[in-house]
């Protein structure tokens, strides 16, 4: 009885460690991956411009502020009908009124003066013609309007709303790109290239497409849409 527990004891002893042995190497295989990324980058032309055309109009009344401020924004529809831009595409968006006798905190050695400030937007899908409106926006100043970019930019903003539409064949090429790294890796390492074993989509980004120190995207009509795709796969 004892020379045959000893042999079932022994012979237990070399299947359990038969299989701890081939559970390390799975998990030493499994442990086997590497991790690539994939870039994709696409130039893409803006779709919409917003441009914002704030100016501001004093006098010693309120109806002589008003005077000018209406003067103004005559000069300025005038302008923007001139540049062939429809005038269903210009909306007032804010209008402030400031009395500065009101306000404490201003020196006005008792003056009385009324402050207008109002802002018109313009929203066009013709980026071209609102491009060619910006670069002219001199002619408002010399006919006398002065214009404030106190609440915002100073020029139209491009943006690029159609992201959803390129989103597939960019994701797809990213992860092209990945695998060709991962396969290059796998090559040099003299080992095959496995299965997928986890993938990051990544975050889209739409940058400017010329990156000048001071210049943001929204100013560039032109601009490079960028993922970075994150991948693992198994090596064997």
């Amino acid at each position: 009885m004892k020379l045959l527990a000893s042999l079932i004891l022994g012979i237990s002893a070399i299947i359990s460690a038969a299989l701890i042995g081939n559970g390390l190497t799975d998990l030493r295989t499994g442990d086997r991956y590497v991790t690539v990324k994939g870039v994709a980058e696409r130039e893409v032309s803006a779709d919409l411009a917003l441009w914002p055309i704030r100016f501001v109009a004093t006098g010693a009344s309120l109806s002589g502020a008003q005077d000018k401020a209406r003067s103004s924004r005559d000069a300025i529809m005038a302008f923007l009908k001139l540049q062939a831009i429809d005038e269903d595409a210009v909306e007032l968006q804010r209008l402030d009124v400031t009395d500065t006798r009101a306000n404490p905190y201003q020196a006005n050695n008792g003056e009385q003066k009324f402050i207008i400030s109002q802002t018109l937007m313009v929203r066009s899908t013709d980026i071209d013609r609102i491009r060619q409106a910006a670069q002219a926006v001199s002619e408002l100043v010399d006919s006398g309007v002065v214009l404030s970019s106190d609440y915002g930019p100073s020029g139209p903003t491009y943006l690029f709303n159609r992201l959803n539409d390129i989103k597939p064949e960019m994701i797809a090429e990213a992860t092209a790109s990945a695998r060709e790294a991962a396969a290059q890796f796998a090559q040099d390492a003299q080992a095959e290239l496995g299965g997928l074993r986890r993938a990051n989509q990544g975050v889209f980004q739409i940058l400017a497409r010329d990156q000048a120190p001071g210049i943001m995207e929204g100013q560039q009509p032109v601009k490079t849409v960028r993922v970075v795709s994150t991948v693992e796969y198994y090596l064997r």
